[in-house]
């Protein structure tokens, strides 16, 4: 198949707007807040390391399937497997693997677009200085009153998802590429301006040892938590990368430029955990709660240090961008494949897939309040039930879509792409379109996608599940 294709839907300007593109898909609440947590928690520079080597030997060779796979054919995932199928000899039912990771895209949105719209309604608030001098039980408070309203959250959840709509349907270009070049820059701002802050507070030297110490002792309760964060932190499995490597210049490298986008992504989780944890530790916190605590112990350390309420603005500011950038990649796939396969015009197609997320985002809605005792899967001793009302114990709906898409679908997502690139392609096909100057170089590449990839995406599965 020829590398000289045109995607129907267009192409970024140049291998420096998809490198925004991708780290704007990678960049999410995880790498705001979860990374550095974990950098402290488990081994500061120790568990960096793992998680560089993690990122080297499984999250690289899956993304550089993904790219490799979308800039061949210049289609949506499943087309492009379809086609490529074909060519290969092999059967067109891959596409399937592909379809039901633009699926399970579609559910990750319908309740990041939720998550996503609490920033809203942080940015306000804390705009308006109503976390000044609060105590933390307040905060709580406040975050339990801002879950427990589901109009509140409708509101949020719509204008989020809107958003998201409005930059998909204006195309690759016009919609896209010129969002990105305003977010992505605009993130790093916001990452700037808050770190020159954290340097003011006093505590940055304790941040810094904080996420920085060389704790061998913790590494190996680390390993498998580094191994499944390389894997989820680089937005794979789902398809975006593959659907942004359809508009990839044709003479860009795709080698150099997944190093960058991996790089970069890990890069800005570094910066925001040597922004934040300074604050968190100038007032008092103990940074170990654990990763969820973004909407209670943030607002609390904001709101009881100095200039904490206009830097509290540029937080939210920059989890809303980052959410933002997040979610678009979500759902361009599936608008990709309905264009391609039905020519219907983009915006008509964006319209409904937005409304059906936005659908099914309001059962995240309301597994915080009036669906609250709605429990899935529950075990009660007696045998296991499908669902069950009023029960402790099983998932809630949130609970549900959030396992269904992370634990399991996510993992076979990435184990498709990899497989597929490395296993039905072909080894020339691979050769022709990474086009590695080094015969060597490429050996590796293609060992680590056929071999240690796969492998370690299913430790990272078996792990996942049996958690």
């Amino acid at each position: 198949m020829s590398t000289d294709k045109v995607s129907v839907h267009g192409g970024w300007a140049s291998r420096w707007v998809f490198v925004l593109a991708a780290t704007g898909a990678a960049v999410g609440l995880g790498s705001i807040w979860k990374f550095p947590y974990m950098v402290g928690v488990y081994g500061g520079g120790a568990f960096v390391l793992v998680f560089l080597a993690c990122i080297a030997l499984i999250g690289i060779p899956v993304m550089l399937a993904e790219t490799l796979i979308g800039r061949r054919t210049r289609q949506s995932p499943a087309n492009a497997l379809r086609d490529l199928a074909l060519e290969a000899g092999h059967s067109p039912r891959w596409s399937w693997w592909a379809f039901a990771g633009m699926v399970t895209a579609l559910l990750i949105l319908s309740f990041y677009s939720v998550v996503g719209g609490w920033s809203f309604d942080y940015i306000i608030n804390m705009g308006r200085g109503d976390f000044q001098g609060v105590t933390a039980d307040q905060v709580g408070g406040y975050f339990n009153g801002v879950i427990s309203d589901p109009w509140r959250l409708v509101l949020w959840h719509s204008l989020f998802m809107l958003l998201s709509a409005l930059v998909i349907a204006r195309g690759v270009v016009a919609g896209l590429e010129k969002s990105l070049r305003i977010m992505m820059p605009l993130l790093f701002l916001l990452l700037v301006i808050l770190l020159g802050y954290s340097l003011t507070t006093g505590h940055f030297m304790q941040g810094l040892h904080f996420m920085f110490d060389f704790d061998t002792s913790r590494l190996l309760d680390g390993l498998l938590p580094a191994m499944g964060h390389a894997f989820f932190s680089l937005s794979v499995g789902v398809g975006s990368l593959l659907i942004y490597g359809a508009y990839m210049p044709k003479d860009a490298s795709i080698g150099g430029t997944i190093v960058a986008v991996a790089l970069l992504d890990t890069f800005v989780s570094l910066l925001a955990g040597l922004a934040l944890f300074p604050i968190v530790f100038a007032a008092g916190l103990n940074p170990s709660e654990g990763p969820g605590l973004m909407f209670v112990a943030l607002p609390f350390a904001f709101g009881n240090v100095a200039f904490g309420q206009l830097m509290g603005v540029v937080f939210f500011v920059l989890v809303a961008v980052a959410a933002w950038s997040s979610a678009i990649s979500l759902l361009e796939p599936m608008v990709a494949y309905l264009v391609e396969r039905t020519g219907v015009r983009r915006g008509w197609i964006t319209t409904w897939l937005a409304f059906s997320c936005w659908l099914v985002g309001l059962g995240t809605v309301f597994s915080f309040n009036i669906w609250q005792q709605a429990r899935f899967f529950v075990n009660d001793g007696s045998g296991f039930q499908l669902y069950q009302w009023g029960v402790s114990g099983g998932l809630d709906f949130f609970g549900v879509i959030d396992f269904f898409t992370s634990r399991v679908m996510l993992p076979l997502g990435g184990l498709c792409f990899v497989i597929f690139a490395g296993w039905i392609m072909g080894r020339e096909a691979v050769r022709d379109e990474l086009a590695m100057r080094s015969p060597l170089l490429f050996a590796l590449t293609f060992f680590l996608m056929r071999y240690v990839a796969p492998f370690g995406i299913l430790v990272v599965f078996a792990a996942q599940l049996w958690k």
